[in-house]
């Protein structure tokens, strides 16, 4: 399988990779939404799209909106660490657009894994 992780924090980001490569899943990365989308068209066998909401050039929300309205197969894990709100509040919003799930920032790597699995 597949993963697209699009994070503006290259920490996270870094981590969700190594997570899931541990468990064998093909991962690739983008530092925010304009790229992810670019990276999309260039890989059709992309299953799951694990997106930061709060980040510079393209936001998660208009991210997952693309991505429901051009791929709609994906599954999508929205991810938030809040910014001026807190992420609970992004993270309805992002459930209410398309997400299949969502994980409040910080979360552990068993978290993740678990997530994935349930889609």
């Amino acid at each position: 399988m597949k993963i697209l992780v699009i994070d503006d924090d290259a920490a996270v980001r870094k981590f969700i990779s190594i997570t899931l490569q541990r468990k064998k899943y093909n991962v690739i990365e983008a530092d925010n939404g304009k790229i992810g989308l670019q990276l999309l068209q260039e890989h059709h066998d992309v299953s799951v799209m694990i997106t930061d909401l709060i980040m510079p050039e393209k936001e998660g929300i208009e991210t997952i909106i693309e991505v429901r309205q051009q791929y709609p197969a994906i599954k999508i894990i929205a991810i938030s660490g809040g910014g001026k709100v807190s992420p609970e509040n992004y993270l309805v919003i992002a459930d209410a657009l398309g997400a299949n799930t969502t994980l409040k920032k910080p979360f552990s790597g068993q978290e993740l894994i678990h997530a994935i699995e349930n889609l």
